[in-house]
């Protein structure tokens, strides 16, 4: 990954006002450990905390027909494949929180390398005070099956459906339904495929955030032997190593199985 910007990400207080970064940014980085530590080679426990990375700095679209906002979301994911569900984390003291209650609905705008200073703005000031689609420059655009707007610059969108909510100490957990996919027409290739490596995704990791670099394979690749195996008796084989086990990933879906 490539460093893109070395700010670390933020919250709005409620008057608007940018945040200090959050202890967990400022804490236990390995290069303030003692010398001695680090030479020693072995593994060092620092206190439990969210420190999973990367992460997709995704942009939150919210609105209920009247009121719009954003926010940047790092806590989100997909929950199942059938039916699609994903889910994202907010805290409650979040000015997008309530129109999320109120409405039951959002759109996760995935976001790039050229998104990534509206990205951090959208996490620092709230949108109760500021209107972050003027201050950012990106435009919101109707959605298909949700009231909340979707963001014409993400290069996929999905609109999404609230099934439950969680409360989760700090955040509360909004599971939804995914109900819609949009994308970019750049997005495609000629035969109608998804090109992630197109999008310039952006990535965050501890405070800071960073461009996905250099593809390293594909679903699989771990066991092809780079062979092609002939037909057994006149009958297809996949182009799958005869080796192979059987998946036991959730990430590994055909392109025809993804668009059903």
């Amino acid at each position: 990954m490539k460093k893109n910007d070395k700010r670390p990400h933020t919250k709005g207080d409620s008057r608007g006002r940018p945040r200090t970064a959050p202890q967990s940014v400022r804490a236990n980085r390995p290069e303030e450990l003692p010398l001695s530590h680090r030479e020693s080679g072995e593994r060092i426990n620092m206190k439990p905390g969210a420190l999973t990375a990367p992460l997709p700095p995704v942009i939150v679209t919210v609105g209920d027909g009247e009121v719009a906002n954003m926010i940047t979301i790092g806590w989100t994911g997909i929950l199942a494949t059938h039916p699609p569900k994903t889910y994202i984390s907010v805290r409650p003291q979040r000015h997008s929180y309530g129109i999320i209650k109120g409405t039951g609905e959002f759109v996760i705008n995935l976001t790039t390398t050229k998104m990534a200073k509206a990205v951090d703005y959208a996490g620092i000031y709230t949108g109760a005070k500021v209107d972050k689609f003027a201050k950012t420059g990106l435009t919101p655009i109707p959605s298909k099956e949700v009231t909340a707007p979707t963001l014409a610059e993400a290069p996929l969108a999905l609109e999404c459906r609230v099934s439950e909510v969680m409360s989760m100490g700090t955040h509360d957990v909004f599971v939804a339904d995914i109900v819609n996919v949009s994308v970019s027409p750049n997005m495609l290739d000629g035969e109608g495929k998804l090109r992630y490596d197109k999008a310039e995704l952006l990535a965050y990791a501890h405070g800071e955030y960073y461009a996905l670099g250099q593809k390293l394979g594909a679903f699989g690749f771990s066991t092809d032997k780079g062979k092609k195996t002939p037909p057994v008796s006149g009958k297809k084989r996949n182009n799958t190593a005869k080796n192979a086990p059987k998946s036991d990933s959730d990430t590994a879906l055909s392109h025809k199985e993804e668009n059903k």
